[in-house]
């Protein structure tokens, strides 16, 4: 290894002065080139004595200049476009003093004033083609070898080309492409390094068939989990492992790179919405803000401290009553769990005392409330939890908040709150007319957020399902036709901090969550993934659960005037005077909602 890196130092260390001993050969030949072109190839008429003298000025000009512009310390990748503008302007700045020279000196003795004008174009054109070659040739190198994987990439576009610029120079890539798969027309005849538009994924098949391919390598950044299922599909019929490149948004972000490409997961197959923000306008309202975040230990409040210390969050309060989950947040911000920091703050908003103290000291400008209880089947079971938490919990934030000037409120709502026949969605419900309600009547600006289920989150489908999955246990459907809207935790995190910079007070925002997709579906796939022999065991839907999820209630709007991802609709508000708990039980016995 030290032979290898003693050896690649040597070689840059050489290069500069290869590189100069080729311009001069370049201006030498360039000048003897130009010289026979205006003496019509008469070489008998060219003066030796006045043009060693022009040629000495010529290539002390390149070695002056070159330096100069760092054409010869290093700064610039042989052959890059960069190095080839900095080469124009190098050989632009020499003839200058050089054209003076020849009409100083060679006026009258055999050097033409235009010689050194022609000389200059063919000068240039020989660097230039002496860098091209030495660039093919050090590439050539870096080709990954025979072992690499013969791998198809899908999207001929930027991130395509990106993609293969990369594998194509680096000697240990694992996959070596060859080829692309396109389905714009358009694209038909592209080529880059070589590597050819084969067809569309419709012909997957056959292209796979003809290249010997083993993979295929999905670079498009905004490629939804619909596309990715049809391409999962083809591939899979093909032979083929299937490989992703991060979203649009986590590559703007600087998140991650085009390079970082990982095996396809059943989260991208499913809840893959591809998010672009609005980042000016989420800064906004953030930037040097004091931002509290509510149920901070909770998977979505965790994804939303995380991000949010991306827009320059003047102070993060992370509140939530569960001191391990906030240890375990602030272990992924900070690289330590230590939870004596002033970001950590241990109180449950069931507590209208402790809340009105922390906020009295701290005085956050905006609010995110995620704390919640969320699993359908428990709250049915207890509602009276539900109850506490959900509506009383969120009406004692918002008055604190409303206590405290708070700037932005953002309450986490969810599907379950559009045409409600769960404790959950019934609970939600009211929490959104609360929210409503406090927006309308203060100075504060409040929106309830909308969405359904977010994949990754403790105790959730896929994890569920994993370790079913993992035990050799069956996995339990409740019906076959059951569908569910789903969406990865960073995406419907993104969209919230949007929402909350576009959302009108009293508004709910309701997140795109693309299509619905069948859950038995899902649990097809992770159990093909497993390749395991695992029984598919239906249950029926529980008390309080649809079929088919909503996320626009009856009479509500899906208007979306400022975000493509985001309906803005209207909800009744609820004056907390109103608030009645009889009431409120009464419509969850309309569901036989079992109390215990």
């Amino acid at each position: 290894m030290q032979d290898w890196r003693k050896h690649r130092l040597t070689g840059e260390r050489a290069r500069p002065i290869t590189l100069i001993l080729v311009d001069g050969v370049s201006w030498l030949l360039a000048i003897f080139a130009g010289l026979m072109l205006r003496f019509d190839f008469s070489i008998f008429r060219i003066q030796v004595l006045s043009t060693v003298q022009v040629a000495l000025v010529v290539l002390v000009s390149q070695l002056i200049f070159g330096y100069l512009l760092w054409l010869y310390r290093s700064r610039y990748k042989t052959g890059s476009f960069d190095e080839v503008k900095t080469l124009v302007a190098v050989v632009t700045a020499v003839l200058v003093p050089s054209w003076f020279a020849g009409l100083y000196i060679g006026y009258g003795h055999g050097i033409p004033r235009t010689a050194l004008i022609i000389a200059a174009p063919i000068a240039f054109s020989i660097m230039g083609f002496a860098r091209y070659i030495w660039r093919i040739k050090h590439e050539r190198k870096l080709k990954p070898g025979k072992s690499a994987t013969r791998t198809l990439i899908y999207g001929a576009g930027y991130a395509g080309e990106q993609t293969v610029n990369h594998l194509l120079t680096d000697a240990a890539a694992d996959s070596l492409p060859v080829g692309f798969i396109d389905d714009d027309p358009r694209a038909r005849n592209r080529t880059v390094r070589g590597v050819k538009v084969l067809g569309t994924i419709e012909q997957l098949r056959e292209i796979a068939a003809e290249t010997d391919a083993r993979s295929l390598m999905v670079c498009i950044g905004d490629a939804d989990a619909a596309l990715l299922r049809r391409v999962s599909d083809l591939a899979s019929a093909a032979g083929l492992k299937v490989m992703v490149m991060p979203t649009l948004s986590q590559i703007l972000s600087g998140a991650s790179k085009i390079s970082d490409l990982r095996e396809i997961s059943i989260e991208d197959l499913i809840g893959r919405v591809p998010v672009r923000l609005d980042a000016g306008s989420i800064k906004g309202y953030l930037a040097g803000k004091r931002v509290l975040v509510t149920g901070a230990g909770g998977s979505i409040g965790a994804e939303l401290c995380r991000q949010l210390t991306k827009f320059g969050v003047g102070e993060l309060i992370m509140l939530d009553r569960d001191e391990t989950a906030l240890q375990d947040v602030q272990i992924s911000i900070h690289g330590n769990g230590l939870l004596e920091t002033r970001d950590i703050v241990l109180a449950d908003i069931r507590d209208p005392q402790a809340l009105a103290s922390v906020f009295a000291q701290r005085r956050p400008e905006v609010v995110f409330h995620a704390a919640a209880l969320k699993h359908v089947s428990t709250l049915e079971k207890y509602p009276e939890e539900a109850w506490k938490t959900n509506v009383l919990g969120t009406l004692n934030v918002l008055q604190a908040a409303q206590a405290h000037n708070i700037e932005t409120f953002v309450n986490i709502s969810t599907d379950k709150a559009a045409n409600p026949t769960s404790a959950l969605g019934h609970s939600k419900r009211v929490a959104e007319k609360l929210t409503a309600f406090t927006g309308a009547n203060s100075q504060m600006r409040c929106i309830s957020v909308r969405f359904g289920n977010v994949l990754g989150s403790r105790g959730s489908m896929l994890p569920t399902f994993n370790k079913l999955i993992a035990a050799g246990l069956p996995l339990t459907i409740t019906h076959p036709e059951a569908t569910r809207f789903f969406m990865t935790i960073p995406e419907a995190c993104q969209l919230v901090m949007q929402a909350g910079a576009i959302g009108q007070s009293g508004e709910v925002l309701i997140l795109d969550m693309g299509e619905p997709v069948k859950i038995i579906d899902i649990a097809r796939r992770m159990i093909a993934q497993s390749g395991k022999n695992i029984e598919l065991v239906y249950t029926g839907l529980r008390q309080g659960e649809k079929l088919h999820e909503e996320l626009i209630g009856t009479g509500e709007s899906n208007e979306r005037p400022y975000h493509p991802k985001i309906s803005h609709a209207r909800v009744d508000v609820l004056d907390p005077v109103n608030l009645d708990h009889d009431e409120w039980f009464e419509r969850l016995r309309a569901h036989s909602v079992e109390v215990v």
